[in-house]
């Protein structure tokens, strides 16, 4: 029978501070929750390995270390309100939620928001809202966010979460092609009309589907 803790311990060691994740708090973060309770019980076996695992719907939950490198890019600080794009099982915004003072979090997908609204509950996690709706849209309710991190890649960021974003805000995300491999870049919001960018690293990410991304009606807007 798997030892989950010492498995949790041996993946924040091996597969997120071995590759020069330092934060403290993303270290306690990833420490904290526990990933084999945000699988199905027949992946529990799987859930400390160093790679994303499907979650049905053809979803996956991201690797744990391209999830530390998210937040730890992200700045993200204690008194911070964070809106994630992509629930997926609820992972990444347990470990964000940790950090952060509050998390909204949009799943597109009813069933695995209402999935990950009963597993977070369960984990008196009070801290998180779980939007079933478009995540390319963002929440306008709980505006402006000092961070915003999307869980799927798209064509650019869109405009309407530049809009959300609080000034000295920072957006992560990965941008490019719908299939294949993404660059993941950072968006910071330096005063209400101008934004900067930064390129971080290569990734793989599932697309971004909704109005102002793959599929979409809308535009997004990609300049900074």
């Amino acid at each position: 029978m798997t030892d989950f803790r010492r498995a949790r311990e041996n993946m924040v060691e091996q597969q997120i501070a071995a590759r020069g994740i330092s934060d403290d708090h993303v270290l306690k973060a990833m420490r904290s929750v526990s990933r084999e309770r945000f699988v199905d019980e027949d992946m529990r076996e799987l859930a400390y390995r160093d790679s994303p695992l499907p979650i049905g719907e053809g979803q996956t939950i991201s690797q744990p270390f391209v999830i530390a490198l998210m937040i730890t890019q992200s700045g993200l600080r204690p008194d911070e309100r964070v809106m994630e794009i992509g629930t997926g099982s609820g992972y990444a915004a347990a470990v964000i939620a940790e950090i952060a003072a509050y998390v909204v979090t949009i799943e597109r997908h009813e069933i695995l928001a209402e999935r990950a609204r009963q597993r977070l509950a369960s984990l008196s996690y009070h801290n998180i809202e779980v939007i079933t709706g478009d995540g390319t849209l963002g929440w306008k309710a709980g505006a402006p966010y000092d961070v915003i991190m999307a869980a799927a890649s798209g064509p650019a960021v869109p405009r309407t979460w530049k809009e959300q974003l609080a000034i000295g805000g920072r957006i992560i995300m990965p941008v490019g092609a719908e299939a294949g491999y993404q660059t993941l870049v950072k968006v910071t919001r330096e005063t209400e009309t101008s934004y900067s960018e930064d390129v971080l690293d290569a990734v793989r990410f599932v697309p971004l589907i909704g109005a102002f991304a793959w599929h979409g009606s809308g535009i997004s807007d990609g300049t900074s």
